[in-house]
């Protein structure tokens, strides 16, 4: 089966239950990652997702979608403990440069750096630009007054879109990934979109949602009035006061 070609014009996707089911979700190719088109894509269930810069931009829909709903974090002994003794302090949008640098940098499997990150420079730069615009956010996790660790993603309506986190120190990531969590839970955010299930927040709760039914939830929640950035967590989230 083939996909559509979309052209740099005004945004405009297939219907994202059309999507293929091998590669899983994919749905369309083409297109620009302006912030219009990025936005357009968000507010339809849809992201970018590609290896290369010199490639097309190829757009996703997956069916399930995996999913985090803030209220039902599922937080364990482990890590409850770090957030209490661990000396870590949170932040909203402080560094997003050094965030997203520190996301597409080699990763470590299996004792090995691999590199080949899908934040490919086009879409650093691309969110960048979402960022500036106050769609892009980051949460950022510091020990002893450095960067341990965070994540970001994209903010329209009542909606956080999950992009990519990473790590320095132990546990850095879910640390932000629970502060992310717990304010947006306050904020009246349903859930938290993951895009893929996957063993790293398995142990948090990560639930699948059938693509119909996160479609609908983008449609009653992604076009309502958008908290733009820059964000700013509330004092008792920043200073990781766990009850």
């Amino acid at each position: 089966m083939s996909i559509p070609l979309l052209s740099t014009r005004l945004p405009h996707f297939p219907d994202p239950e059309t999507a293929l089911t091998t590669p899983a979700g994919l749905l369309a190719a083409g297109g620009s990652l302006d912030v219009e088109w990025l936005l357009t894509a968000y507010v339809n269930g849809i992201f970018p997702w590609f290896n290369e810069d010199r490639g097309p931009i190829l757009w996703w829909s997956p069916d399930p979608r995996g999913v985090l709903v803030p209220d039902e974090l599922r937080v364990s002994r482990s890590l409850r403990k770090r957030l209490r003794n661990g000396g870590f302090r949170l932040s909203a949008d402080t560094c997003f440069d050094t965030v997203i640098e520190q996301c597409s940098a080699p990763r470590q499997f299996g004792g090995e750096f691999v590199d080949g990150t899908w934040i490919t420079p086009r879409m650093r730069n691309a969110y960048r630009a979402l960022h500036a615009a106050g769609y892009a956010h980051s949460i950022e996790a510091w020990l002893d007054g450095e960067l341990a660790g965070g994540l970001y993603g994209v903010s329209t309506g009542r909606l956080f879109f999950g992009e990519s986190m990473f790590t320095r120190v132990s546990d850095a990531s879910k640390v932000a990934l629970f502060g992310l969590c717990r304010q947006v839970a306050r904020w009246g955010f349903p859930i938290v979109d993951c895009q893929m299930v996957n063993d790293h927040l398995d142990t948090m709760g990560i639930k699948t949602c059938p693509r119909t039914r996160f479609l609908q939830l983008v449609r009653t929640h992604a076009r309502t009035a958008t908290r733009r950035g820059p964000w700013e967590l509330d004092p008792d989230i920043a200073a990781l006061t766990v009850s």
